[in-house]
């Protein structure tokens, strides 16, 4: 028999329905040579330092640093009878293959070792890699079994994270925490996160406003504007200066043509219900992770906005469903196999065709109709429109304004619940060397403006695009404070250790956050420290880093912290 193993009961039994396992047992599934069970998130988890030693029970910093030769894994009481279910299928005598069916992903490939090692199995493992929960993809997915050996560099990835991030949690919360007696929570992505959000809040704080004048004339049913001039005196000048009658220097037209944006990783989407929908991270990657599960979407967890060439007929006959609005050149573009590596873009499945999506619950549908939608615009026309800009010259100053007009709304059209639709605005019908009668003049005061305090929205993105600028030699999907599949999570940890807060839509740092940012040092500040262990993570996944010599730097970091005390 074969047994298959996946993450979730609710996965576990869609893979069973395909398979012809319908035999329900007590934590698993049986039937046609197949034994299906699950795990339920991580059952085996790295252990304490108090498992190594019973001094590091207290916290001490003569105790620091912690290195483990050999680091322990223990099963999580809280999940221990599916465990012991799983290790007496896995050591079954009947069973003579493993089959892997966890998330395809680096996270899903630990969580399946970690049991299987803790087991102490040694039977055949086997890999399914689908990156859809219909049927079809199930049944192919079975067809085109990989041998668990392709994906060792990968879990030795996943083991790096781990390690990497126990090193510094368990070393530098206790070193920071017994240096200022205050119980601080130190992580190797965490912290430059929340260092990024302290810096914003204190830019903010720290903002002095700066008065500026424009000057405006009033002139056809038109307000003509100057560019910002910080002297009183120059705008008064230029005021008195303007005379009744004003000449048009210039009348710039340009057209216009945006294409539609890529389609959705996790991170984008995590975004956009943020902004659309005022959704958590968290919040998001659960509804999408219901949708994955009901077949209605593709595999959420993904760093890519492509999809793979060979998928080029099913899609198109998917939004053909929708109607005939169709860019061939736009719909080529969102196909790129060299961009995807584990899972492309999220879509719709086809099943989803079939599925009465106002059944959902509301936020569901919700995120469901926002990536259908995505889909469809990406395969629709271009938005075009035509800008106006009108100029007059007064005393070396240019007045100016502009006017817009779309010529043909394209892909914005299935956007429309979720973009405000502007109005056109239409200049008058003038020429250059036309005279205006000037109606009114008058001067702006105005200030210049803070920043703005960080959103879901915008913190995910400034994660996703930290190290842009230090590492131009990576894909910018390397690059960035953790990963698609992590932030949400880093964002819910931040909050749940009061380090920063939510403010209606607003994250904020809050006393202790700030105070933690203030201690550390400064590597685990700087996001750029994260992001090359990151890009040395996935070259760990690639079989072009050694698991060892990341490990030995981390602890070479920590070591350097430790010894200023």
């Amino acid at each position: 028999m074969k047994l298959v193993i996946a993450e979730k009961p609710s996965v576990a039994m869609s893979i069973a329905k395909v398979i012809g396992a319908n035999s329900r047992k007590d934590g698993y599934v049986e039937g046609n040579n197949y034994i299906v069970s699950w795990c339920v998130g991580h059952l085996v988890r790295m252990s304490n330092p108090e498992s190594y030693d019973g001094r590091y029970k207290k916290w001490n910093i003569a105790d620091l640093p912690i290195f483990p030769d050999n680091y322990k894994y223990e099963v999580s009481k809280y999940t221990k009878k599916q465990y012991d279910i799983l290790k007496r299928l896995l050591l079954d005598k009947r069973v003579v293959e493993v089959i892997n069916a966890c998330d395809a992903a680096r996270e899903g490939e630990l969580i399946f070792r970690l049991v299987y090692n803790q087991a102490r199995c040694k039977k055949p493992i086997k890999r399914l890699w689908i990156s859809s929960m219909e049927d079809k993809a199930i049944k192919e997915g079975f067809n085109n079994l990989k041998d668990g050996i392709e994906y060792e560099n990968l879990y030795r990835s996943a083991l790096a994270r781990g390690q990497a991030d126990w090193l510094v949690g368990m070393n530098l919360s206790r070193y920071y925490s017994c240096l200022h007696n205050k119980n601080y929570s130190v992580g190797r992505v965490q912290t430059p996160t929340l260092s990024m959000v302290v810096d914003r809040d204190k830019a903010i704080r720290n903002f002095e406003k700066e008065k500026y004048f424009t000057v405006q004339i009033d002139a056809n049913n038109m307000k003509l504007e100057t560019s910002r001039i910080d002297e009183k005196e120059k705008a008064d000048k230029l005021l008195s200066s303007i005379p009744g009658i004003i000449e048009i220097k210039e009348i710039e037209k340009k057209r216009k043509i945006t294409r539609p944006d890529r389609l959705f990783d996790l991170t984008t989407l995590q975004r956009e219900c943020n902004k659309y929908f005022g959704y958590s991270a968290k919040q998001t990657l659960d509804y999408a992770q219901s949708l994955y599960e009901k077949k209605l979407i593709t595999y959420p967890r993904t760093d890519s906005r492509f999809l793979t060439d060979d998928m080029v007929d099913n899609v198109k006959s998917y939004v053909d469903s929708f109607g005939n609005d169709f860019d061939e050149k736009n719909f080529k573009s969102i196909f790129d196999s060299k961009k995807v590596e584990d899972h492309h873009a999220v879509i719709p499945t086809s099943a989803s065709l079939d599925f009465d999506t106002t059944s959902l619950q509301g936020s569901e549908e919700k995120v469901f109709e926002l990536i259908k939608a995505k889909l469809l615009a990406a395969r629709s026309g271009n938005l075009i429109t035509e800008n106006t800009r009108l100029i007059c010259g007064v005393k070396g100053y240019e007045f100016t304004t502009t006017g817009t007009v779309v010529i043909d709304e394209g892909y914005t059209k299935y956007l429309t619940p979720y973009i405000k639709k502007k109005e056109d605005k239409v200049l008058p019908k003038l020429d250059k060397g036309d005279k205006l009668k000037v109606e009114s003049k008058k001067i702006n005061e105005k200030y210049t403006n803070p920043p703005k305090h960080y959103t879901e929205d915008t913190l995910l993105k400034a994660m996703e695009l930290a190290g842009s600028e230090a590492r131009q030699d990576v894909e910018v999907e390397r690059k960035g404070l953790g990963t698609p599949a992590t932030r949400a999570g880093i964002l819910e940890n931040l909050i749940n250790k009061e380090l920063i807060k939510r403010d209606e839509r607003k994250l904020i740092s809050t006393e202790k956050g700030e105070q933690l940012v203030s201690l550390v040092a400064d590597f685990l500040r700087n996001p750029n420290t994260t992001v090359d262990w990151e890009v040395k993570l996935y070259e760990i996944s690639e079989g072009k880093a050694d698991l060892k010599d990341f490990i030995g730097d981390v602890e070479k970091r920590i070591r350097e912290v430790i010894s200023q005390k």
